[in-house]
């Protein structure tokens, strides 16, 4: 096949301020959008124009799902009001602000609700950082099937659009990890008439002035960042020329019976092109041809029922989605569900600097609803919000990552194009936060976003950005294209610490360190000004194996940041610790490579508190490679490389074991493991064992400092002592959150354990 011509970038959207205010703007802007009818009448509303039914309480701030959209819609002359944490249980709780006008917007919440609800282990939680007093149980499972069904029960005639993370990495037949099986798309099980994915302001903004129209939800076929169900053959598909997602990449021979490569009648380009009339659905297969424009293209996955079946179909379709994730260059796709198809248009255009600052300008109110103020009428109590506690002093600078990380889905969401706000809004903020939220004494706890220090960091040149088809810009090297200047972002961290009022501003978001030592200048402003004794960072392995898996940089560029760390660190007269995050079970992962990572740890004094497992959240590359063993990040084939996976509860505790090396509950089930890997010399009493040859009377179990999500381990020893439910660590033996540091001093000595009978005693240090 001939090549595309050059790829240029797209035309840019429509401005978010371009648009004509809806009649409703001369209502104003409400101090909180509304919770109730009362706040409705208040405002001088009969109705709302659009409902928004989210899964997390209501915190009017900008890293708050809700509240960028209703803010963002309101902006544009829209009532907006909130239905938080309905009541799932009947249709009424959807009823209270009665029917909206225009369309119900329907999210899960800030997290997927089965991440949200379950750890990695399939565990229940004990609590949920998005609700008041961190109380679980407040969503129920998969919330935006059953938000929308309720709605549909609610007012069967009014149209849903469904979006939020849980949509959006959903929005394609995925593996769902809690069910162990492949699903179908969330807006066929959803029944939803429109899905909007990623940072979604641009598509809501103009559903909502179609749909102000009158326009009929069904023609809305054509809004970037969408999602939509079309009938097989449709003729309002006129015009598109289909692609078999095998000319893309193909995954080798398949088998007959399951193949969704049907011969079609074929036809060339010429015969395709030769009149400008609307044109069928054409299958674009044989010989060699011009390929048709990419905006009018739409490339043809295996259908739910064959991936569902089939792991190297479903590997190879999670390839061919990532490949067309590029809002330059992105193709539409489409996938059949039954007798219907799934159209997924093409990614969003990123929002410009002018339109980040436009959105996070808005009038939040920058605290939770009033609803939730407790008895003093504060939100301190025991109606605080976690999440909102966590976010309270902080400030969003940007949004987008190009790491790729595959466990992450970041760059699926949000789009590995950085949208960076411009340093005056980043500004504003700040001096408002300072000036109208209740508590602030003057610390920022964070200047940051998906990446610390990703801020205004691109690609040099559009025209490459464009055509790029890349997962990541950093892996398994910084591309030469990108431009690694920190100046802006140290500029900013200037200005801003320079402001009245404000003592101290902290980077608690994760930091790309390998991008960090393209700039010396900037670790060292860091260093001095911005890290409150710990330093948070994610090598998240040592071993090649599962980092190549991950697609994360090798351990010595961590050993080359730690060293410019320290540096800094001293000449800044400051004692400071690196605290680095490590990920137990990831695909790839051999028992192997825990254990010699469990070495490292225990070389450089690192303890591990909570240990980091594997989590398959929807539609991550390294969900694929945990569903099928094969590894999207090369062309799939029956025959490509199988990828070590670690499953079974067994062999997922060792992993984790081997994190926490320290835990004498652990030591019974890594004794037997390094025995049966010949690895007995890391057996013993001396410092440079990993484990001893004793065994402390334990009760079998591990609680750590962060109690709420710990999930006890079962008894690894033959009959434990148990210790009475709650009982306290002795004083001097709790070390602090993040092990590997120097515990606190408490003026008592820690006890040493009792050996067991039979067993040799501690050796004395």
């Amino acid at each position: 096949m001939s090549a595309h011509p050059a790829i240029t970038p797209p035309k840019a959207s429509k401005a978010l301020t371009a648009y004509r205010p809806f009649w409703a703007k001369r209502f104003g802007v409400a101090p909180f959008l509304p919770m109730s009818r009362a706040e409705m009448e208040q405002l001088g509303w009969d109705s709302c124009d659009i409902i928004i039914v989210t899964g997390d309480a209501y915190v009017d701030h900008p890293s708050f799902g809700m509240a960028v959209i209703g803010r963002t819609l309101e902006a544009q002359g829209f009532r907006v009001g909130i239905i938080a944490q309905p009541d799932w249980q009947s249709a009424d709780p959807f009823k209270v602000l009665g029917k909206p006008n225009l369309f119900f917007g329907v999210a899960a919440g800030n997290m997927d609700s089965m991440i949200n609800r379950y750890t990695a282990d399939r565990k229940i939680r004990s609590d949920d950082a998005y609700t008041p007093g961190g109380e679980a149980g407040k969503r129920p499972d998969r919330a935006t099937l059953v938000y929308t069904q309720r709605c549909k029960e609610a007012w069967n005639d009014v149209p849903v659009v469904i979006g939020g993370i849980e949509a959006s990495l959903r929005r394609i037949a995925h593996y769902d990890y809690w069910s162990d099986k492949v699903r179908r798309s969330i807006l066929v099980d959803a029944k939803a008439d429109l899905l909007v994915y990623g940072n979604a302001e641009r598509a809501i903004v103009e559903i909502a002035h179609r749909l102000a129209q009158r326009k009929p939800i069904e023609s809305i076929t054509d809004v970037r960042g969408t999602a939509f169900m079309r009938r097989t053959n449709d003729p309002t598909a006129a015009g598109w020329f289909e692609l078999d997602s095998s000319s893309v990449d193909l995954p080798g021979r398949v088998d007959e019976l399951i193949s969704p490569y049907q011969e079609i009648a074929q036809e060339t380009c010429d015969s395709a092109t030769a009149s400008d009339a609307p044109k069928p659905i054409t299958i674009h297969r044989s010989g060699k041809m011009a390929l048709p424009p990419r905006e009018q293209t739409v490339i043809r996955l295996p259908a739910y029922e064959q991936v569902k079946s089939d792991p190297v179909l479903y590997a190879h379709a999670n390839r061919v989605l990532h490949l067309e994730t590029n809002p330059g260059n992105a193709r539409a796709l489409v996938q059949k569900h039954g007798e219907r198809d799934l159209w997924i248009n093409p990614p969003p255009i990123p929002l410009t600097t002018a339109e980040m600052d436009h959105v996070f300008d808005l009038n939040y109110a920058r605290a939770p609803h009033p609803r939730y103020a407790d008895e003093h009428g504060g939100h301190d109590g025991a109606t605080k919000i976690p999440a909102w506690e966590m976010i309270r002093f902080s400030v969003n600078i940007m949004r987008g990552c190009f790491g790729g990380c595959t466990f992450c889905s970041i760059t699926e969401h949000e789009g590995r194009i950085i949208q960076s706000r411009s340093e005056d809004s980043v500004i504003r903020e700040i001096e408002e936060m300072r000036d109208k939220v209740k508590g602030f004494t003057g610390v920022v706890s964070d200047l940051g976003g998906p990446t610390a220090n990703m801020y205004r960091i691109g690609c040099k040149s559009p025209e490459i950005e464009a055509a790029c088809r890349k997962p990541s810009c950093v892996y398994p090297g910084i591309c030469q294209n990108l431009q690694t200047d920190h100046g802006p972002l140290i500029q900013m961290y200037r200005r801003a610490r320079a402001l009245k009022g404000v003592k101290k501003i902290l980077i608690g978001s994760g930091l790309r360190y390998d991008l960090a030592i393209k700039s010396p200048e900037y670790i060292k402003e860091l260093v001095t000004h911005h890290v409150g004794g710990y330093l948070k960072i994610a090598p998240e392995h040592t071993e090649g194996g599962p980092l190549s898996k991950m697609m994360k940089p090798g351990i010595g560029t961590y050993d080359k940041f730690k060293q410019l760390f320290e540096q800094a660190s001293e000449e800044a007269g400051k004692k400071q610790y690196l605290i680095p995050y490590f990920i137990a079970a990831h695909p790839g992962t051999a028992d192997e490579d825990m254990m010699n990572l469990a070495v490292w740890l225990k070389k450089n004094g690192f303890r591990a508190d909570q240990v980091q497992t594997f989590y398959p959240s929807p539609m991550a590359t390294a969900t694929a490679m945990y569903h099928t063993s094969k590894n999207p990040l090369k062309k799939v084939t029956r025959d490509s490389e199988t990828v070590d996976i670690v499953r079974g509860e067994r062999r997922r505790r060792l992993h984790k074991a081997f994190l926490r090396y320290h835990d004498a509950n652990n030591w019974p089930l890594l004794r037997e493991a390094l025995q049966a890997m010949g690895r007995a010399d890391l057996i013993g009493n001396g410092k440079h064992h990993l484990i001893p040859t004793y065994q402390p009377m334990t009760d079998g179990s591990y609680e750590s400092a962060r109690r709420k999500n710990s999930t006890p381990v079962k008894p690894c020893s033959a009959k434990p002592t148990a210790k009475p439910a709650g009982t306290a660590p002795r004083k001097g033996q709790i070390l602090t959150q993040h092990t590997g540091l120097p515990p606190r001093n408490t003026g008592a000595k820690p006890a040493r354990p009792a050996a067991r009978p039979g067993t040799a005693k501690p050796p004395k240090r």
